[in-house]
């Protein structure tokens, strides 16, 4: 089955001291990109968070948002005030040594970020061991949520694709149809010509002549070979879609073949009716094109 690209997924998750929400918003994207937003530290351990999407998503761009309440978690951080204070007298003592006491105030306003004040931030490569196990838990509800819905638009994706592929397949029959009379039509209207030629000036032309003009024609005009490989394309075209497991890139490049064959089709036929069959199939290869992007 065809995954969208697009998609939201959310779930929450509370035990004694933790309250977490995620949310996780996904749109297309030839290649992977997380952002990760919300409660600190975690905006800083997008690789820990990459590893758990990757179980579920390959391509596309995903926003985390990630929210922690810590219940029994104390707001007022823990000075080191003996530090504190031993920055302070030596401020004031270096200032008044050098006789620029008026100094001192700028200086001492700075204390706090002199090393050893304040509590440093976590700056680890790996999430709070005490939270992590729940925010993971958490993640993998929201990408599972995710899924569901991606699933589920890709499954109307491949309805619409599988529809235009059987527009195509029409508008491919006709053409096929109308191949071996190109040349026969061709060959009328030359002798049609020529007939009018001889009745007008009394032109003497061999059919040998004729012959091998219209033999030339219908050597420059034979698509039947393209056709064979459009028809081709379009058939594994049609197998990817009802396959649809990592189909995105695959279809992709199908549809880039196709398109090739088609303008090679529209440019040597050499017929109306013909051509406006061309058109059709590559309006069709555009909405192609536009819906493939969206999928993964």
């Amino acid at each position: 089955m065809l995954l969208s690209m697009t998609g939201f997924g959310e779930a929450r998750t509370q035990t004694d001291t933790l309250a977490v929400a995620i949310e996780v918003r996904a749109v297309n994207n030839r290649h992977l990109k997380l952002t990760v937003r919300g409660t600190e530290p975690y905006p800083l351990y997008e690789a820990e968070i990459e590893k758990v999407v990757r179980r579920h998503v390959r391509r596309g761009t995903l926003h985390v948002h990630v929210r922690v309440e810590r219940a029994s978690q104390s707001t007022i951080p823990t000075l080191n005030t003996v530090a504190l204070a031993g920055y302070l007298r030596q401020i004031r003592a270096a200032c008044a040594e050098a006789g620029t006491p008026e100094f001192a105030a700028p200086l001492l306003a700075g204390a706090l970020a002199l090393p050893g004040v304040a509590p440093e931030g976590r700056n680890g490569s790996t999430p709070p061991d005490e939270e992590w196990p729940v925010v993971e838990r958490t993640l993998d509800v929201a990408l599972t949520k995710l899924n569901v819905m991606r699933r589920d638009e890709g499954r109307a994706m491949g309805d619409e694709l599988l529809a235009h592929h059987r527009t195509i397949a029409e508008q491919l029959d006709a053409v096929r149809v109308l191949v071996p009379t190109v040349v026969s039509d061709y060959r009328q209207r030359l002798l049609d010509r020529v007939r009018q030629a001889i009745a007008d000036a009394g032109v003497v032309l061999s059919a040998e002549t004729v012959i091998r003009e219209v033999a030339l024609f219908a050597d420059r005009t034979d698509v039947s070979e393209e056709v064979m490989r459009l028809t081709s394309h379009l058939d594994q075209f049609g197998e990817l879609v009802r396959k649809g497991e990592e189909a995105g890139r695959k279809l992709e490049f199908v549809i880039q073949e196709m398109g090739r064959e088609t303008n090679t089709v529209g440019s040597k036929a050499g017929d109306v009716s013909i051509s406006r069959h061309v058109f059709e199939i590559k309006a069709t290869l555009e909405k192609l094109r536009e819906l493939v992007l969206n999928v993964e």
